[in-house]
């Protein structure tokens, strides 16, 4: 992504995708000079003191003096167009002057720049000898594959060097590809490869086959045909295919070496992910992924791209929605960071019950009534059935009926009920069935009405109502005036002589999955159908709520503009086995009735292998846990974190820990109560989180899943089923929570889930 602003002194210092990971790894004094040297370039790079000179054997690689013992290289593309690519110590350049290699690739048409010898480094830390030959120009011809080991067979023994070029691998590494013989050798090479290249033979290691790597990975990336003929050595038009951004001024350039993995997502997004971010859609789209692959930034990107679409104006014509109430407050500011407050100005951002709360109250200003959970709502269904003597159904079946299906579709009288969806109900009912459970339902909402009671999901399925009336008697209008010659569908006269208007132009939504049926159909009479009107983001892996939907049956209509990301950024490709590992296989959805799969999900980062501890007692395992927080004493107690299944627990826990000395800090719904100490909370509350080292304590049977779930299994299959789905998928996205490091601990007997962790080879 190519940033296309420019410094006002008419030289532009661009930094190149991946420089920054290794000039955020300098000492702090270095880097404090640097800040300084590119503060001052931009200004006049052909100031005296910074030694700018074109290095030996390169046309265009330059150095500049970044302080006595470090420079800058970069590439000058014409004039005063520079693009940094590295800084390194003075002695580095001057021992590897044949080494540093850059160009364009014929593929992908973008610049890339590799160190081999820093390559070759990585590599060899993992155990492979590299090669000692220099790499081949570009233009020389493919020749036979490198010696590897005899005693092991080289990874990429099956393709030629023809056809990994076609894939747009970068060619000077060919020799060091043709020797790797383990997957450690592998992510030592894509830690410092062109990106594309570390994609592209990953997916091939993961046994996807070379036809699918050339659809999926570079056809998306590669050069129009259109293209193809033209100049290949146009550095200028190179530049606008490459991750790259313009350096504008200090502290953006900050923000991006500081900032961590969103400070990189903010300019160097992804060639798929930024397509489908300025895609233009004919109706809703969704893009799905595992954890860490980016959806959120796409979501983030997308929103910045609908608003610098609008014309001027003051509105907020753009809804940005998630279920999670800690979520909406990090999408907030990271929105502005991304964005800046004009993008913020015409941005409503609110999760999606609060959204609901806003429009009923607005129907209904004088409400005074309590909110209740679920929890509560099903002994109030207890109650209720002890009230009547009622025993044909029990409480846990009828509320979830009332959740799923009546509040959950909007339902709002008897004859629509007959003919409400029961999809994923498992247990049928007969028509006159539905009429008891009907006139249970009226008797249960009068209850909570006489108590001044409601719950969420009764304000969500209010809203719902209250927006599609809203909607129809805007469309209704709307024909009217066309039939009179007036103007288009998306405002219609009220009565007053006031303008009703769809909310909304575009929404965007995080975390697609959580969503309820009545979330969908309130969002969906919010803005109209027109191109790009939804854009979701989700995963229905990490669906911890039980709200399960078919999105075509609600109106937002996604066939045919579903993507799927696969690169996972955050997490290493140890921790993202594992994770998989404890969904075992289940089944999942799409969002509309189709399968769903985490297959070609991987990761380019590397560590350790997480670690499994069971205690015969939980105050034994606590004691484990506070060992685990010794041992990574070097890493900060704010970038740690351990949840567990239950709050209790996270107070006993809390408390454990301060009489060792570790302070604790307890993660609540507006999220953690202290910026200092360990981070602790049930597994719900870590959903859009992420820490460098995690723990996972509590992970016992009877706790996950808890003991009540099994009595579903003879009563009610499916929602046993379900209820195991659910389980399974909030541990996995508690394992995925972490980037570095993770433990799991339990006491007694190991929950199910970790049997295939228990048990692997």
């Amino acid at each position: 992504m190519t940033v296309h602003s420019t410094p006002r002194t008419g030289v532009t210092l661009r930094l190149l995708d991946k420089a920054d990971k290794e000039i955020v790894k300098l000492d702090r004094a270095v880097l404090g000079a640097f800040y300084k040297f590119q503060h001052d370039f931009r200004r006049n790079p052909h100031a005296g003191g910074f030694d700018l000179k074109q290095l030996e054997g390169h046309d265009r690689l330059w150095s500049a003096r970044v302080n006595r013992e470090w420079r800058a290289l970069m590439i000058r593309l014409s004039g005063d167009d520079w693009l940094l690519v590295a800084v390194k110590h003075r002695g580095h350049v001057h021992k590897n002057l044949e080494r540093f290699n850059y160009g364009i690739n014929h593929i992908t048409g973008a610049i890339e720049y590799v160190d081999l010898q820093v390559v070759e480094e990585s590599v060899l830390r993992r155990g492979l000898t590299p090669p000692t030959t220099p790499a081949p120009s570009p233009s020389a011809p493919s020749g036979p594959p490198a010696e590897t080991r005899p005693d092991e067979e080289p990874l990429f023994g099956a393709y030629t060097d023809q056809q990994l070029v076609d894939l747009g691998v970068t060619q000077p590494l060919l020799p060091i590809v043709r020797k790797l013989t383990t997957d450690d050798e592998l992510l030592g090479l894509a830690e410092y490869a062109p990106r594309h290249t570390g994609e592209v033979l990953l997916r091939l290691r993961d046994g996807v086959p070379y036809e699918e790597v050339m659809e999926q990975v570079t056809a998306p990336v590669a050069v129009a045909e259109s293209e193809q003929n033209l100049d290949s050595d146009d550095w200028q038009a190179a530049v606008d295919r490459s991750q790259t951004v313009v350096i504008t001024d200090d502290e953006s350039l900050q923000s991006i070496l500081e900032e961590g993995d969103f400070g990189r997502w903010k300019v160097f997004l992804h060639p798929t992910q930024e397509k489908l971010v300025r895609r233009r859609y004919s109706g809703p789209a969704r893009v799905g992924g595992g954890p860490g692959t980016g959806k959120t930034i796409v979501a983030l990107h997308r929103v910045r791209h609908l608003v610098r679409q609008l014309p001027p104006g003051h509105t907020k014509p753009v809804l940005l929605t998630t279920f999670n109430r800690n979520l909406a407050a990090e999408l907030r500011a990271r929105l502005l960071s991304l964005g800046g407050p004009e993008v913020l100005a015409r941005v409503d951002i609110a999760h999606v019950d609060q959204l609901a709360t806003r429009i009923v109250s607005e129907a209904d200003p004088g409400n005074t009534k309590r909110r209740i959970d679920d929890a509560a709502a099903l002994r109030e269904w207890r109650e209720l059935l002890v009230e009547t003597g009622q025993t044909r159904w029990n409480a846990e079946f009828l509320s979830d009926e009332w959740n799923q299906v009546i509040l959950g579709q909007a339902v709002s009288n008897r004859s629509d009920y007959f003919t409400a969806r029961r999809a994923g109900r498992g247990r049928s009912v007969t028509r006159s069935e539905r009429a008891g459970i009907w006139q249970l339902a009226e008797r249960f909402a009068q209850r909570l009405e006489t108590k001044g009671l409601e719950t969420h999901r009764q304000i969500a399925e209010r809203a719902a109502r209250l927006e599609m009336a809203r909607k129809t008697r805007i469309d209704q209008r709307a024909e009217a005036r066309e039939e009179r010659g007036g103007l288009d569908n998306l405002h219609a006269e009220a009565g007053s002589g006031a303008w009703l208007r769809y909310r909304y132009r575009h929404i965007v939504v995080d975390e697609a999955q959580d969503l309820s049926a009545a979330h969908w159909k309130m969002l969906r009479a919010m803005v109209p159908s027109d191109s790009d009107d939804i854009f979701l983001v989700g995963d229905t892996h990490q669906r911890i709520y039980d709200n399960q939907v078919t999105l075509g049956s609600l109106g937002v209509h996604i066939r045919g503009r579903s993507s799927r990301l696969t690169l996972s950024y955050r997490t290493t490709r140890e921790i993202l086995r594992d994770a998989i590992r404890v969904l075992d296989g289940a089944d999942y959805d799409d969002l509309d009735g189709d399968a769903d799969t985490l297959a070609g999900y991987r990761s380019v980062l590397h560590g350790t292998e997480p670690s499994l501890h069971g205690a015969p007692s939980w105050d034994k395992e606590m004691d484990l846990v506070v060992e685990q927080l010794r041992a990574w004493h070097d890493v900060p107690r704010e970038s740690t974190a351990i949840c567990v299944p239950t709050n209790e627990m996270v107070t006993q826990l809390a408390d454990r820990l301060a009489r060792a000395g570790i302070t604790p800090s307890e993660i609540t719904q507006d999220g953690p109560r202290g910026d200092q100490g360990v981070h602790i909370g049930t597994m719900y509350r870590f959903k859009g989180l992420e820490y460098r080292c995690l723990i996972i304590a509590g992970a016992s049977e009877g706790l996950v899943p808890r003991a009540s779930v099994d009595a579903w299994e003879q009563t009610d299959p499916t929602r046993h089923r379900r209820e195991l789905h659910r389980a399974r998928s909030l541990l996995f996205v508690a394992a995925t929570r972490a980037r570095d490091a993770l433990a799991i601990t339990w006491h007694g007997e190991p929950s199910r889930f970790l049997a295939p962790l228990l048990t692997k080879g």
